[in-house]
């Protein structure tokens, strides 16, 4: 197959993991990097032998790129996506895809009208250990899976990012939320009800340079879902904990429970029991090359496999849009104190070949 050329926007903290994959894929090649931040993006096209496009219009009108990878901050990526696939170019975004239901689904909208390819991270489910989890889902080996518990403590920005405020203004739900409420959803199919409680549990945070800020989204959401397929869930999330607490999401059937200890890791610790039973470590499906850091751009190799197949990507925009209809819900939920429908759906995910 030929090389798909790469293009990146957003050159801050979480570029430097996708390229550490990316530039091994033989299916694609990077050709650029842009930010706002032109030092920065100079200093990573250094580091990978790359252009440093000054702008993104510059970038766009590169007959090279085939596809763009957004890491720009929350706030942006709606424009950004969008800007790109008017351009014509196929996009993965990092998560989440939009900031409202609307402006999720206008981008699966323009994606389709102009034949082009829309990919949306979270893609943790994709790894080895979550590939495990559901396949011995699939192979019915706690039955049939009827409660689900999730937690995604991710402990306080402030104390290792650079710039915290825009996680803050998003809040943990948007996120961190997204990682478990993606693998599930995947797992599963779409959320139909969702019922939330969001609190403000530390207002006053100081920034790693000793910058006050004050916090008024919530910091915790709990939430409740109802999934079509008939599984009841809770989600916790949270800045508040830290992430070595509780940071993994258990599946519980009318057979026995399975416990994917962390949702992020590909190289996870997964355990099963039946009832009556003690838990036990299951093997993963192949070993993961990613122990302890998650294959973030793993969905791009993907991606451009799919493109060259002619078949449709795994990462699909309308599952992301979804993730970010159900987000929306959840904080409608958590200011009204009322359960709220979620009518939005998605073609049912795949798993990866290596593990059907």
């Amino acid at each position: 197959m030929g090389r798909y050329g790469i293009a990146i926007v957003g050159c801050g903290n979480i570029a430097k993991a996708y390229v550490r994959d990316m530039v091994r894929y033989p299916e694609v090649e990077l050709i650029g990097v842009q930010d706002l931040n032109l030092n920065r993006a100079r200093e990573l096209a250094k580091a990978y032998s790359c252009t440093a496009f000054i702008t993104l219009d510059e970038m766009l009108a590169d007959d090279r790129v085939a596809i763009v990878v957004n890491l720009t901050i929350h706030h942006a990526h709606f424009e950004i996506t969008r800007r790109c696939l008017e351009a014509g170019k196929h996009v993965h975004s990092e998560k989440p895809l939009a900031l409202t239901p609307e402006d999720a689904l206008s981008l699966v909208q323009i994606a389709e009208r102009k034949g082009l390819r829309l990919g949306c991270s979270p893609v943790t489910w994709m790894g080895e250990a979550q590939q495990t989890a559901w396949k011995k889902i699939r192979d019915g080996d706690i039955g049939d899976v009827r409660l689900i518990y999730a937690e995604a403590n991710h402990g306080r920005i402030e104390t290792w990012h650079p710039n915290p405020v825009p996680f803050y203004e998003v809040g943990p739900f948007f996120d961190v939320g997204v990682y478990p409420l993606t693998l599930m959803t995947a797992f599963f199919g779409p959320v139909r009800k969702v019922t939330a409680v969001a609190r403000v549990l530390q207002s006053e945070r100081t920034t790693k340079t000793g910058d006050p800020f004050h916090v008024t989204a919530p910091d915790c959401v709990i939430t409740f879902l109802e999934l079509e397929a008939g599984q009841l869930a809770r989600l916790t999330t949270n800045f508040y904990v830290h992430d070595t607490c509780q940071q993994g999401i258990e599946f519980h059937g009318s057979e026995g429970s399975l416990h994917l200890h962390d949702w992020l890791h590909f190289g996870s610790k997964v355990s099963l029991c039946k009832y009556g039973e003690g838990l036990e470590e299951t093997p993963l499906v192949r070993p993961s090359p990613r122990r302890e850091n998650p294959e973030y751009s793993r969905a791009i190799q993907e991606l451009a496999k799919a493109i060259e197949a002619g078949r449709p990507h795994r990462a699909t925009g309308a599952h992301a849009a979804h993730v970010v209809d159900v987000l929306a819900s959840a904080m409608t939920s958590s200011r009204t104190g009322c359960a709220v429908e979620v009518t939005s759906s998605f073609p049912p995910c795949r798993p990866m070949e290596w593990a059907e």
